[in-house]
């Protein structure tokens, strides 16, 4: 949909796309860390899916791990241990979250509105759920897990709104992903179940790790959207002026 050689060549405005078509198809960019990982290996998974496993199937297991991330991160107020059921799950819901859309165009079964409407849907659901796990857990502020999910969704709708305006959908932000996302947690989520909470204080404010990645997690996303909406502000611009309406005569002397 795209002519990227174009786009180098005409400066801001050849950036600009057809929307998707009729059938909802887009232009799907990736170009966060792990992405060529995800290439190679969620077609081989999406191959040994016996063949009543569908799309939707997938995307309610994505659901189910997500819901179980937040109660999980919630339980660690009684036990520390639930955090190992908290990074089992993040990689159950890598698995259903990820490779719904790829069993579809694996199978040549794509919906593409259905699926996008769907999969940024429960995107949100998501992002709300492990964001208010995390904050309900001991080990990040609430605040601070609510930072992190107005930011994270705020990125994704600019996301859904280059797509509209230019047709193109941009998966994870800069090289951070969703999939990045999870192997940052499982990180740390390890770390603390090893060596404990790590707790200080700064002005009298308890912080643990989680905060201070948490803090500089949503200081980078703002910078993100704040650099992709200048952007994308600045392309639209040169591409429709202003100036007067078509038309419209100057008003007699």
């Amino acid at each position: 949909m795209i002519d990227r050689n174009a786009e180098q060549d005409g400066g801001e405005a050849s950036r600009i796309a057809p929307r998707p078509d009729a059938q909802g198809r887009h232009k799907r960019l990736a170009g966060f860390a792990l992405a060529r990982f995800e290439a190679w290996s969620l077609p081989k998974l999406a191959a040994a899916l016996p063949t009543w496993v569908m799309p939707d199937h997938l995307t309610g297991l994505g659901l189910l791990a997500s819901t179980g991330i937040a109660a999980s991160y919630m339980l660690t107020n009684r036990n520390p241990a639930w955090l190992w059921v908290a990074s089992g799950l993040l990689v159950v819901q890598w698995y259903g979250d990820s490779l719904d859309g790829t069993l579809a165009r694996y199978r040549k079964i794509e919906r593409p509105r259905y699926g996008f409407y769907l999969d940024h849907l429960t995107d949100a659901y998501s992002t709300l759920a492990i964001g208010l796990g995390l904050g309900f857990s001991p080990y990040m502020l609430l605040s601070v897990g609510l930072a992190i999910t107005i930011a994270y969704l705020l990125l994704s709708v600019n996301v859904y709104l280059e797509t509209h305006v230019f047709g193109e959908f941009k998966l994870g932000h800069g090289i951070l992903g969703p999939t990045e996302a999870r192997v940052l947690l499982i990180v740390l989520n390890t770390a603390i179940a090893v060596l404990g909470p790590l707790r200080f204080r700064v002005l009298g404010v308890p912080f643990t790790p989680y905060d201070v990645l948490g803090l500089a997690g949503v200081a980078a996303m703002v910078g993100l959207l704040l650099s992709r909406a200048t952007r994308n502000l600045r392309t639209l611009a040169a591409l429709e002026p202003p100036g007067r309406r078509r038309g419209v005569q100057d008003p007699p002397a």
